[in-house]
């Protein structure tokens, strides 16, 4: 039997009762709950590195809105579908602050986080044109993305851009999207879960084939401005997020107040679809609504029937943070560098110990610190990691579950307590001498 930090015994027999067969594949919520009820039973600390949860306080100026907002009554009142009007105007005013792009306050539209954000927008974009019944995913991303085209029923696409970046990643594209199947293609920036960061220059390639091929781009901002290598926090300056928006006609945006603003726990986030989309008319929208916009079919139809509108509460904090930031009174960037600040610590604690990183390189220059960060062991795959990981109090997931090619795993830099370093340190080093 190995000595290992966590009873390995304990650690086999929880890990076996899930009934996973390839223990690479569980999905986080399956490794959160097997760390939980390990930490229990065996009362050993767990490194929590598995859950892309805020660690900071929220934005107190979004606290303060919505408490005034729920004292004036707001809870007894429906939201309009639409949305409020406060806070489409300051999310158009903050786009155009912080990404330097113009989109139209009406075609800024709330939902509850960036997970609905992303659901209706696929839902529409598949309804557009029958001849376009696949959505492709620019990979590694977020699993539960696919999990929502397969409970939708669609198909999809994908590839890992490990080895396609800079102007490879056209010709990557071409492929796809040339076959006349692809209704729209979605990515995060920074990513999730490698953190790697497209350049402008990618952003251009995307734009433009996207555009060749009558191609809707949707662009996962979760991490809004979080490349802690430029200062983005600066309001209506230079350098700004860099965006899809810039090259192509016809995007959607996804703005998250989850990680950016701390501000998870109220499911609150921004659609802003560009100006030329909303407005356009879609074969498949006359076939099945009788016709519409997309615009209206996502709000009108799509929204209204997932939710019925965005908590309304919640929109008065969105609004007001959106405001703070864009007057500059509010520097949220400064607020999430801590998450920067740890990944720095943690990358140098893991690669002393004989780990090393997977995506480690943007282009021509190293990857950014931030929110994740992906590490592999020489000689192991993702999974055998992952689980080995588990026996010294480790929990992460394994990089086959976003869609990389890559063995590894990825690690969340925002559950981190500050005794925690010291602790990682020494079970690595117990980890790595076991080799």
């Amino acid at each position: 039997m190995k000595e290992t930090p966590v009873d390995y015994q304990a650690t086999k027999r929880v890990i076996n009762s899930y009934g996973i067969k390839d223990f690479g594949r569980a999905t986080i919520r399956e490794v959160v709950a097997i760390s939980a009820q390990l930490e229990k039973e065996t009362r050993t600390e767990f490194i929590h590195m598995e859950m892309g949860v805020p660690g900071l306080q929220p934005a107190q100026v979004g606290v303060e809105a919505e408490i005034q907002a729920l004292q004036n009554g707001i809870a007894s009142i429906y939201p309009n579908i639409n949305g409020l009007q406060e806070l489409k105007d300051e999310a158009s005013r903050f786009i155009k602050a912080f990404i330097d792009t113009d989109i139209t306050a009406e075609h800024c539209v709330p939902v509850t986080g960036s997970m609905q954000g992303t659901y209706a927008s696929f839902l529409t974009c598949g309804q557009c044109n029958p001849q376009k019944d696949t959505i492709l995913f620019v990979d590694p991303g977020f699993p539960v993305q696919k999990q929502q085209i397969v409970v939708m029923g669609y198909k999809y696409a994908s590839f890992d851009v490990y080895d396609y970046r800079g102007e490879k990643l056209r010709q990557k594209l071409e492929a796809y999207l040339s076959q006349g199947n692809i209704a729209a293609l979605v990515y995060s920036n920074p990513n999730n879960p490698a953190w790697f960061c497209l350049t402008d220059s990618e952003l251009r390639i995307i734009g433009e084939v996207a555009s060749k091929h009558d191609t809707i781009v949707i662009e996962d901002l979760a991490y809004f401005a979080m490349d802690f290598r430029s200062d983005m926090g600066k309001p209506f300056e230079p350098p700004y997020q860099p965006s899809v928006s810039h090259y192509t006609d016809y995007y959607i945006l996804q703005i998250s107040g989850s990680k950016a603003f701390s501000y998870a726990g109220q499911r609150i986030g921004i659609t802003a679809i560009s100006d030329k989309l909303y407005e356009r008319t879609y074969p498949g929208f006359e076939q099945r609504y009788g016709g519409g916009t997309f615009g209206s079919v996502y709000i009108h139809r799509v929204l209204y029937a997932l939710s019925s509108g965005t908590s309304h509460a919640a929109q008065y904090a969105l609004a007001a943070m959106f405001k703070a930031a864009s007057d500059g009174s509010f520097d949220f960037v400064a607020e999430i560098r801590e998450y920067g600040l740890r990944a720095a610590r943690l990358k140098e604690i893991f690669v002393r110990h004989g780990f090393v990183i997977v995506y480690d390189q943007d282009l021509d220059r190293p990857i950014a610190d931030g929110f994740y960060f992906t590490i592999a062991y020489p000689g192991m795959t993702g999974g055998e990691l992952m689980e080995e990981l588990m026996y010294y109090g480790v929990s992460t997931i394994s990089l086959i579950t976003t869609g990389s090619q890559q063995e590894g795993v990825r690690a969340c830099t925002s559950f981190i307590k500050p005794n925690q370093y010291a602790l990682l340190d020494e079970r690595l080093a117990i980890f790595n001498k076991s080799r």
